[in-house]
């Protein structure tokens, strides 16, 4: 199916500086170009529709009744497959879905994926319309995993305001799924990253019918006397060493600078707890980087050799990066937030969108395969290109622009939060639809002026120049 490559970050309420639960990832595909676009999907009632993927003929009915959905598709459905990747729904449970993850050959050869099962391109739309929390969306998608199979390994995010959950499907019908402690936060890189498994506390742990006996009649576990999921059903080999722990590595060194580990690890915990709380700015700021302030960074000054050891976290073909917020600090109605990000995520900004609303701009919802600078996608990939492609002369410049456009943005959230506490029902829907659009226009003003600053300053900058007398 698809090979795509992500980080994920999951953070409990009481880790956070606002007690707000939050889940984060970076959509990575092949391809430096691959329009996305961010849509709401309305509520539905007593519809009879069969769902039908156009990458592998996965085929399902859909359930009559649907919660109204945000989702980031592809723009591309034909070529590329739907992938919905990202939501919040009406009844603020968040799911991000999903992170790659590779099982080991022993365990498929027992349980081999399911070639036209349900994979990442339906799974997001086959799931976040219906579900009332995040434990149920793992119990949820378990029973799909159950009935039509997986043709991949996925790793799937839920949250909702009180539990945070991270969901693993490494065989064609096996799965378990970790709720992460409140005081605690996990990164994810396209390994299988949950440890213990501990099957007297379902409260805390959930996981696929049969698992353990699946395990045991195959002789798959390789520990003496506990069962660890990633040691059991996951790789550890050169590429994960090279591709995937250092990425976990990093994050955590992000959230505990105190604690030293190997880069290369195979051993990098789980579970980890900051002795900071969390806010979404040290979300974004692993979700962008890129090795910074280490030698492995490839716009950094190292060696050769070890600029080019590592695959960094932000690429050029991170799609679509996102954190996904439910605030406990104030009313359900602006609870959620859906921070997003449709350029590089080391040159340009989250955007935050309220959720309870009915419709999305249109330059984030109608974006087109051909650039189109109107369109938010094409416009902050551009100032991608434009930063990168003179980043000496204007890294600075984009430092002060994201400094710039986080003060705004924070400002501007407050007045929302502000003006919509005395309203309720359809007409703070109204106006939180509406103040997203004002948040999209104030940073298209910016944006647009940040960009006009670098070709100005690009132009400056051709070789194709000479000094003159000025008065020749």
């Amino acid at each position: 199916m698809n090979e795509q490559a992500c980080t994920t970050i999951l953070v409990g309420k009481k880790a956070t500086i606002d007690g707000s639960t939050m889940i984060a990832r970076n959509d990575d595909t092949f391809l430096p170009l691959t329009p996305q676009r961010f849509i709401m999907q309305p509520a539905v009632h007593g519809r009879q529709e069969i769902w039908r993927s156009t990458q592998n003929g996965f085929e399902a009915p859909l359930p009559a009744d649907g919660y109204r959905a945000t989702m980031t598709p592809n723009v591309d459905v034909e070529g590329l497959g739907y992938f919905g990747e990202s939501s919040i729904n009406e009844k603020n449970v968040a799911m991000s879905a999903t992170e790659s993850v590779y099982g080991n050959p022993l365990a498929l050869a027992h349980d081999p994926f399911v070639e036209d099962g349900l994979a990442e391109d339906s799974l997001q739309s086959m799931v976040a319309p219906f579900i009332d929390s995040a434990r149920e969306g793992v119990l949820y998608l378990g029973k799909l995993i159950k009935k039509y199979g997986s043709p991949e390994g996925n790793g799937v995010l839920f949250a909702d305001k009180d539990e945070v959950w991270y969901m693993e499907i490494v065989t064609g019908h096996h799965w378990a799924a970790t709720k992460i402690p409140d005081d605690a936060y996990a990164i994810a890189a396209n390994q299988v990253a949950q440890d213990y498994i501990d099957f007297n506390d379902p409260q805390n742990y959930l996981w696929s019918e049969g698992l353990q006996e699946f395990v045991e009649k195959y002789h798959l576990n390789p520990d003496k006397s506990t069962f660890n999921f990633r040691k059991i059903f996951g790789t550890d080999n050169e590429k994960d060493r090279h591709y995937n722990t250092p990425r976990v590595w990093y994050g955590q060194r992000c959230f505990n600078p105190e604690i030293e580990q190997d880069p290369q690890s195979s051993d990098l915990p789980f579970i980890c707890r900051s002795k900071r709380l969390l806010k979404v700015e040290d979300l974004t700021y692993i979700l962008a980087s890129h090795y910074n302030e280490t030698k492995y960074d490839p716009l950094g000054h190292g060696s050769q050799a070890d600029k080019l050891k590592f695959r960094p976290i932000s690429l050029n073909r991170t799609q679509n990066s996102h954190v996904l917020q439910i605030r406990n600090d104030v009313p359900a109605k602006n609870a959620a937030l859906m921070w997003i990000c449709f350029g590089v995520p080391t040159f340009t900004p989250y955007v935050p969108f309220y959720t309870n609303a009915t419709d999305t701009d249109p330059s984030w919802s109608q974006t087109p395969l051909d650039y189109d600078i109107t369109s938010a996608y094409w416009m902050y990939r551009t100032l991608s290109m434009l930063t990168e492609s003179h980043y000496t002369q204007f890294i600075q410049k984009n430092r002060d622009y994201l400094i710039q456009t986080r003060e705004v943005l924070h400002r501007l959230l407050s007045e929302v939060d502000n003006g919509v506490a005395d309203l309720n029902g359809e007409e703070a829907t109204t106006y939180l639809t509406k103040q997203n659009y004002q948040i999209v226009a104030k940073m298209r003003e910016l944006t647009m002026k940040a960009i006009a600053d670098c070709i100005t300053g690009g132009l400056e900058l051709s070789k194709l120049t000479f000094d003159m007398d000025k008065n020749l």
